[in-house]
């Protein structure tokens, strides 16, 4: 069954099968050039605002009563980081991470995950007819001669489209040991989600389950063998990141993964902190594992859109609109907040981050530095119709 036929008998699911860690694929492509990119999609919408917080803009707090309180201008005087990311400060203060505020792709006001998501990895401007049914990596990827490429796998039945097209990819999938059977999963979700009350403790009781499946594997974390070219054990978005960082160091040089658990509805101090800190576990996992390598590496982590800038009634947030890509490796200027930030006193619709670039166009601009691709290359092959705008200066 491919993707879209999938979604379509899935849609009724709603955004937590979007959000699922059943659908956390990894592909793998190789490529001539010296540099690496590694993009990572955040499913679920993250919460760019609480991920890296506007603490000195006076709107914050009164949006966010409860979601800001304690949030502090602790990396520039503005900007603050979430305490989640904090094993993340070293690589802001040495410039190898930061983030990029204020950006979205063309889609807007649905609000759906699946055709967020498509069009976030498509890296087109519609859905359903008007969308193309490859990804903007795989488009990349076709546009250079002379390409050989790595095999890799996949983890569950969905594939990434940021990397379907012509280009072939594989996929990888580390052992998988799931503490809720999969089809129990999925049907909890599909009969909670129409109910906010139901949906938001489900999500948090799922989160538990996540938290004591990840100590388990955790503790395992010493233990060689099983799939995946001998990898040690432990949590699987560190087995993502520990294999994926292997095969960077020999042949490959794009990859890319998701993550879970980003759709934070209820509870979000509490729900946003676990899948902040596999983040930033697994950006330090590719930091170790690639060693040298990662002076010429870039990470992105993105994702469909972001999420409503005033905080609901069961402390969290809703679907919005402007959203941040936090991105970190030497091959990147971090130790900043890049953007043209707007403000909280001029959202968008009343409700959201207002968008004030495309996110196409800053990962359009690190293909350009990293790769050395034409502009044109950029706007009509990998990015059809796309303005890149000016050069923002990312590449370091």
């Amino acid at each position: 069954m491919d993707r879209r036929a999938f979604l379509t008998r899935s849609a009724f699911m709603g955004c937590s099968l979007a959000a699922s860690p059943l659908l956390t694929p990894i592909a793998l492509a190789a490529a001539p050039w010296d540099e690496r990119l590694v993009v990572i999609v955040l499913r679920g919408a993250m919460d760019g605002i609480d991920a890296i917080r506007p603490a000195g803009d006076p709107a914050l707090r009164r949006l966010r009563p409860v979601l800001a309180a304690g949030a502090e201008p602790d990396l520039d005087g503005f900007w603050g980081l979430h305490p989640a990311l904090s094993s993340l400060r070293p690589l802001w203060d040495s410039g190898e991470f930061g983030a990029v505020q204020a950006i979205s792709t063309p889609y807007r006001d649905r609000r759906s995950h699946f055709d967020g998501q498509d069009i976030l990895e498509a890296g087109t401007t519609g859905t359903s007819g008007e969308a193309r049914r490859d990804g903007w990596l795989n488009r990349m990827i076709a546009t250079v001669p002379g390409l050989t490429m790595e095999t890799a796998w996949a983890i569950g039945r969905e594939r990434m489209l940021i990397l379907e097209g012509g280009a072939a990819v594989g996929r990888w999938s580390p052992d998988a040991r799931l503490a809720l059977d999969p089809a129990a999963r999925r049907l909890i979700e599909m009969v909670t989600h129409e109910d906010p009350l139901f949906r938001d403790a489900t999500l948090a009781a799922l989160g538990i389950v996540d938290d004591l499946a990840r100590t388990h594997e955790d503790g395992a974390g010493g233990q060689e063998g099983g799939q995946g070219g001998g990898q040690g054990g432990g949590a699987g978005h560190l087995q993502l990141a520990r294999f994926a960082a292997q095969r960077l160091r020999e042949e490959a040089r794009i990859v890319s993964f998701s993550l879970s658990g980003w759709d934070t509805h209820g509870g979000q101090d509490r729900a946003l902190a676990r899948p902040l800190a596999a983040l930033a576990e697994v950006i330090l996992a590719l930091r170790d594992g690639l060693g040298p390598v990662w002076g010429r590496t870039a990470v992105l982590a993105i994702t469909e859109f972001g999420r409503t800038a005033q905080e609901n009634g069961t402390r969290g947030t809703d679907h919005g609109t402007g959203g941040a890509m936090l991105f970190a490796g030497g091959a990147l200027r971090g130790g900043r907040v890049a953007g043209d930030w707007p403000g909280l006193g001029d959202l968008y619709g009343g409700r959201d981050i207002l968008p004030t670039r495309d996110l196409r166009a800053w990962t359009g601009w690190v293909m350009r530095g990293l790769f050395g691709l034409s502009r044109e290359v950029i706007e009509t092959a990998v990015f059809p119709g796309l303005d890149m705008g000016g050069d923002p200066a990312i590449l370091a």
